[in-house]
């Protein structure tokens, strides 16, 4: 994830955590805040009892890159935490994936979808 889209400093962790808006999962929690910026920030939070700093680094890769996935979707203007649980350590990356969907559905982020336009077809390579 890029540089302005990180949440780095600890004291903007504490901001978006003391806001008590969040939604829970049985893998993971998001906490939201607005931030008055034109873009959405993203913090993940791992805590020791999780596991080594191997195990917690894995967990962080695979929810950054599901938050990534749904990235261009999410409404800006938010920071955005995500908080592992327990169960996180034997879910399958499909599972995470949707379980942010979720969270992010949930706590209405996401943007309105957009009817499916008609793509052109690829041509037929045989």
């Amino acid at each position: 994830m890029q540089r302005p889209y990180r949440l780095t400093k600890n004291a903007d962790f504490q901001a978006v955590r003391d806001f008590r808006r969040s939604w829970a999962h049985p893998l993971v929690v998001l906490a939201a805040r607005p931030n008055g910026l034109a873009v959405t920030r993203f913090g993940f939070a791992v805590g020791k009892r999780l596991g080594n700093a191997v195990v917690r680094n894995r967990l962080k890769r695979r929810l950054r890159e599901a938050a990534r996935r749904q990235q261009p979707l999410i409404v800006p203007g938010w920071d955005l935490v995500f908080i592992a649980r327990q169960p996180l350590l034997v879910a399958d990356f499909a599972q995470i994936a949707a379980a942010v969907e979720q969270l992010l559905r949930r706590a209405k982020l996401l943007l309105p979808e957009k009817p499916a336009e008609a793509a052109p077809m690829p041509p037929d390579v045989s």
